[in-house]
C-alpha cells in the first residue's frame, strides 16, 4: 500500500513538475506512435495539461498543509497572531493616550 501511495505521489510530482512545453511534446510523442487522429492527440494534450495543472495545485496544497502543521508543531506564532496581537497594541496605545497615562 505505501509503496502504491509512493509511486502515486511520485507521478503526480512529475506530472506537476512538467512544463506547458514537455506535456504538449510528451503528448505529440505519444499520438504519432499510438496513430492518434489529430483530434484525439489535441484532445489528450489537453487532457494532460489539465492533469499538470491538477496535480500542481493538489502538490501545492499538501505542501501548504504540511508546513501549516509542522508550525503548529513547533508552537511558532502565525501571521494572524501578530497581527491580532498588533491590533491589541494599537488600541491600548489609543486608550491610554485618551486616558493621559504613560
Amino acid at each position: 500500500m505505501f509503496d502504491l501511495l509512493k509511486k502515486t505521489m511520485l507521478t503526480g510530482i512529475g506530472i506537476a513538475s512538467m512544463t506547458k512545453d514537455k506535456i504538449e511534446e510528451l503528448g505529440k510523442k505519444i499520438s504519432e506512435e499510438s496513430k492518434l487522429t489529430a483530434e484525439e492527440g489535441k484532445r489528450m494534450i489537453n487532457d494532460l495539461l489539465k492533469q499538470s495543472e491538477k496535480a500542481r495545485e493538489d502538490l501545492e496544497n499538501q505542501v501548504q498543509k504540511l508546513v501549516k502543521k509542522t508550525l503548529e508543531k513547533l508552537d511558532i506564532p502565525t501571521r494572524e497572531d501578530f497581527n491580532r496581537l498588533e491590533k491589541r497594541i494599537i488600541k491600548l496605545e489609543k486608550l491610554r493616550a485618551e486616558t493621559g497615562k504613560e
